[in-house]
């Protein structure tokens, strides 16, 4: 059994880990994801180290055993789940769910969690475009890409979900009306700010950062 610390510990070097592409964390980079200080974050690699969940290498940074890949699935698992109950069922935005998925992602019943994916008919993704795992720890995975890698223009892409959950950048993303499932085009990109343009699929035409356009997931159609 882990603390709910424990578990925000492990989730956060998972996240850290996916984010940038590396399996290894540095313990600077847990300490900014969590707003802590090193010398918690070091405290604490030490115990889950002890209980085996994690790698560490002096100087190097830490990356997860198999348990703890094991342990952050089911943390996800539960996370996306309720999630998707929050907004598809009691109707919360997508904005909204994540802060209250974090509290009740530390519930410990297996069974509660298999009857809510029964509940919600084993969704495949969560609201933000996340894919949830099963009760194996399987993904289901499809083809897609950061906005800012597309590089035709004028070609039809679908929103397929975001990579960070700040709810100022979801907030801003819904006034844009663009969330999962809506279809936009890249109309141009402006080599010296780097803005995107882009056209919705109501016609009109909006220019997104390229730290916005780095962190929206599209496929082609």
């Amino acid at each position: 059994m882990l603390t709910s610390t424990e578990e925000d510990y492990i989730k956060a070097i998972y996240k850290i880990a996916q984010y940038q592409g590396d399996k290894t964390v540095s313990t600077k980079n847990i300490a900014l994801e969590l707003g802590t200080s090193s010398a918690s974050v070091t405290d604490m690699i030490q115990k889950l180290s002890d209980k085996q969940l994690l790698y560490y290498e002096k100087y190097y940074g830490v990356s997860l055993t198999k348990d703890g890949q094991s342990t952050v699935l089911k943390l996800l698992r539960k996370h996306r789940l309720w999630e998707s109950f929050l907004h598809d069922t009691l109707g919360f935005s997508w904005d909204q769910v994540h802060e209250i998925a974090e509290q009740l992602e530390h519930v410990q019943s297996d069974e509660l969690i298999d009857r809510l994916d029964r509940f919600l008919g084993n969704p495949k993704y969560d609201p933000h475009g996340d894919p949830i795992p099963n009760s194996n720890g399987s993904f289901t995975f499809r083809p897609q890409c950061t906005l800012a890698e597309v590089k035709e223009f004028h070609k039809e892409l679908h929103i397929t979900g975001v990579r960070k959950h700040d709810s100022g950048f979801l907030q801003y993303l819904s006034e844009q009306k663009l969330t999962p499932g809506k279809s936009i085009r890249l109309i141009a990109v402006n080599h010296f700010s780097k803005m995107h343009t882009i056209k919705t699929d109501d016609g009109s035409e909006v220019q997104l950062s390229m730290d916005i356009a780095r962190d929206l997931l599209v496929k082609t159609i």
